[in-house]
């Protein structure tokens, strides 16, 4: 049964960001873990305000991301990983469940959630494909930052409107 969570968090106050990497093919996926820094520290995120947190697999991210939601540190959360097909379809449920997962993280606890997991159709160990995602998980780990932190001040200004708006005016027929 899912039940909705009762806890809120404030954005405004939490000061942190974590991005949680899975190990499976981690020499392509810490290259969108490692982008994301980058770009954060571009945007003005001091490096110790970031936490990363690898995990075994993609499987893994939701619960771990729930974990650290719950801490009410965190203005936001972010997720790295690859689930390649290996023929046998269960890459098309693990996908599911991780994806699922982090929609009802963000939504149970109301931080925001983001995803660099990435599900290629067709991803074979050669050099080529190898080459192709080191250099996409790039790409896609500095989108992830962006969003991450387009989102955050998205929230804060929503939380600072929210705190500043006026009190309803009385009704002048009283």
């Amino acid at each position: 049964m899912n039940q909705m969570s009762s806890i809120s968090y404030s954005i405004g106050k939490a000061q942190r960001l974590a991005i949680v990497s899975a190990q499976w093919h981690a020499d392509i996926v810490h290259q969108a873990r490692d982008a994301a820094v980058a770009q954060l520290a571009e945007l003005g995120w001091q490096k110790d305000q970031i936490d990363l947190i690898d995990v075994p697999g993609a499987f893994e991210i939701p619960l771990v991301l729930k974990r650290l939601a719950q801490t009410g540190q965190y203005a936001g959360l972010m997720a790295c990983g690859l689930v390649v097909n290996g023929g046998i379809y269960r890459h098309e449920f693990v996908t599911t469940a991780v994806i699922d997962g982090l929609m009802r993280v963000q939504m149970d606890t109301g931080v925001p959630v983001f995803s660099a997991v990435l599900t290629p159709r067709d991803f074979h160990d050669s050099q080529e494909h190898h080459d192709f995602f080191h250099q996409h998980f790039v790409k896609k780990g500095t989108e992830l930052a962006r969003a991450c932190d387009a989102t955050v001040q998205l929230h804060r200004s929503l939380e600072t409107q929210q705190t500043h708006r006026q009190q309803p005016l009385h009704s002048l027929a009283a």
